[in-house]
C-alpha cells in the first residue's frame, strides 16, 4: 500500500469527522434555540426554594411534655390553695360536701381570714405572684401554645376554649367572678389579640 493510499484515507476520515461534528453543533445550537424560544413563549417557571417549601409545610405538633409539666404544676398548685381553704373553713366551723361547695363559701363572704392565710393569700395574688394576673394569664397563653404547637390557625380555638372554661368558672362561683378574675381575663384576650397580630391574622 502506497502512502498516498493512507494519507488519502487520513483525509478522508477527518473530512467526515469534521462535518459530523458541524452537523452535531448544529443540533446542539437548534436545541439551545428551541428551549430558549419555549422559556419565552411560557414565561418564567417559579420553583420555590427548600426553605419556602419547609415554611409552608411546617407541622405544628403539641409540645406534649411541656403540657403535662404545665399541668402537674397547676393541680400541685390548685391543691395547695385548696388546701388552704379547707384548714381555714374546718377553723371556723364551715362545712362542705365538695370542692365545688368551698368557693360557694368564698364567694358568699360569710368567713374570716386569719393573719397567716390572709398574708399567703395577699403573696399568691400579688402582681408577680403565682396567682396574680401577670403569671396567671402567662401560664394560660403558654398552655395554648404548648396545645397547638403555635399554629396560628388555632389561636381563635383557644381564644373560644378560654372563653368556655371562664364562664365555667363563674358558673362554678355562683356568679361574677373577682376583680383578679377579670383582669387575667382582659389579659389572656389581649394575649390571644397580640398572637393573632404576630401571626399576620385579623381578630
Amino acid at each position: 500500500m502506497s502512502v498516498n493510499g493512507v494519507t488519502g484515507v487520513s483525509d478522508a476520515y477527518s473530512a467526515y469527522a469534521a462535518q459530523s461534528k458541524s452537523t452535531e453543533t448544529k443540533a446542539e445550537v437548534s436545541k439551545e434555540t428551541s428551549a430558549t424560544s419555549a422559556a419565552e413563549s411560557t414565561g418564567v417557571v417559579y420553583e420555590p426554594s427548600e426553605e419556602a417549601k419547609t415554611a409552608s409545610t411546617k407541622k405544628y405538633k403539641p409540645d406534649t411534655n411541656l403540657v403535662a409539666k404545665m399541668k402537674a404544676d397547676a393541680e400541685a398548685r390548685t391543691a395547695q390553695l385548696q388546701s388552704l381553704v379547707e384548714k381555714m373553713l374546718t377553723k371556723q366551723g364551715q362545712t362542705y360536701g365538695t370542692a365545688n361547695d368551698i368557693w360557694s363559701i368564698l364567694s358568699s363572704g360569710n368567713f374570716t381570714v386569719d393573719p397567716a392565710t390572709k398574708a399567703q393569700a395577699q403573696a399568691d395574688i400579688a402582681e408577680d405572684g403565682y396567682w396574680g394576673v401577670s403569671q396567671t394569664s402567662q401560664r394560660i397563653l403558654d398552655f395554648a401554645t404548648a396545645l397547638t404547637g403555635g399554629d396560628p390557625d388555632k389561636i381563635e380555638e383557644m381564644r373560644s376554649a378560654f372563653q368556655k372554661g371562664y364562664k365555667q368558672a363563674e358558673k362554678t362561683w355562683g356568679g361574677e367572678l373577682p376583680e383578679i378574675s377579670k383582669k387575667t381575663y382582659d389579659a389572656v384576650m389581649a394575649g390571644f389579640d397580640q398572637m393573632a397580630k404576630d401571626a399576620g391574622l385579623t381578630t
